[in-house]
């Protein structure tokens, strides 16, 4: 680079003061140097107060072109540039320069350089604040093929320490995944990848009350990965209007339906009987919520009905099933029948 910059010093200034900034920054990232010292740098060669933020985290760092910290409050900063890592916006760096450049302004050119400085010390000294990551290397982690070898490479090229357990969530939504993750997991590390129809959020803890309606999701209990996923697809497959969140832990036996075959579901009258309802969306919704609450006073409270009318409903229902629902055993085959419907529609 310096032979190059040496044969070029004959062209103008500015080509020349490119060269230099490029210079500078290769150097910085030769030593590995962290955000504080490359605010600092870059700084002291911008000759006006820099700053760098990181979305993730709000760290905030303004430096003066002393290295020192700049007084606040900032002013309003004279050019920006995003950090992106991953096709991410992670952050943002600035130039607080109180006047106008002058005619061989090079702020561009040295805020594009200190955002890919930042990024990739971002990525070097991480986990990266990033919620997207690769498709392969999310699969990589959650295969029941992958060894542990290789599944622990994944996870910590994905920013997860080893000596932290990760949760697997699988979700059906029409959200942006990385808003869906970052709402699990405020705290971080949070990764996650679409898998087919599938979005895939691996994190080392998981907040389901933060999540907005109109998703579905399913949370894996166990601490490996793989399992994890099994268990989060299972979850999943169990998620509904009136549940649009299920935790595995909370299926108990249940979970166990999930592993009968498709063709003899099908096949059991009970499930069969519930297609009689198919064209009557209320009796669908009553059978829900008695099942749901077992009682016909909070069924009615959740359909915003007279339980009197709710009682008229399910014997109807009852009549067209040919299962008396008012009686324990009646309840039960209702609910099993429901629930593997579910599955059926999954």
């Amino acid at each position: 680079m310096e032979a190059l910059a040496l044969r070029l010093s004959h062209l103008d200034s500015h080509v020349e003061g490119a060269i230099r900034v490029l210079m500078f920054y290769d150097t910085l990232m030769r030593r590995r140097v962290d955000l504080p010292a490359l605010a600092r740098a870059s700084a002291g060669l911008a000759e006006c107060v820099t700053g760098i933020r990181l979305h993730g985290t709000g760290r905030v760092l303004r430096v003066s072109p002393d290295g020192r910290e700049a007084p606040a409050p900032p002013p309003a900063p004279s050019s920006t540039t995003p950090i992106t890592l991953d096709d991410e916006e992670i952050g943002t760096v600035w130039l607080e320069r109180p006047a106008a450049p002058g005619p061989l302004d090079l702020d561009e050119l040295l805020l594009d350089r200190l955002a890919l400085a930042a990024a990739a010390v971002v990525e070097r000294y991480g986990p990266a604040r990033t919620t997207m990551a690769d498709p392969a290397l999310v699969e990589l982690a959650i295969s029941s093929d992958s060894d542990e070898a290789a599944r622990a490479r994944a996870l910590r090229l994905l920013g997860f320490a080893a000596d932290l357990p990760v949760r697997v969530v699988a979700v059906r939504s029409e959200l942006p995944l990385d808003r869906v993750g970052g709402l699990l997991c405020p705290a971080r590390p949070v990764k996650a990848a679409l898998l087919g129809d599938v979005g895939v959020v691996l994190a080392t803890t998981v907040d389901p009350a933060r999540l907005p309606a109109g998703l579905r999701a399913g949370i894996g209990a166990a601490e490996s990965p793989d399992r994890s996923w099994r268990q989060a697809r299972t979850a999943l497959r169990f998620a509904g209007p009136r549940e649009p969140v299920v935790r595995y832990d909370d299926l108990g036996a249940l979970a166990l339906l999930a592993e009968i075959p498709r063709d003899a579901v099908r096949d059991n009258a009970d499930v069969a009987a519930l297609a009689r309802l198919a064209g009557s969306p209320d009796e669908l919704a009553t059978l829900d919520a008695y099942c749901a609450t077992g009682s016909l006073r909070r069924a009615a409270d959740l359909l915003h009905l007279h339980h009197s009318s709710v009682a008229r409903r399910l014997e109807q229902i009852g009549r067209t099933l040919g299962i008396a629902l008012t009686e324990p055993t009646g309840l039960v085959r209702a609910r099993v029948a429901l629930a593997v419907r579910r599955l059926l529609d999954d």
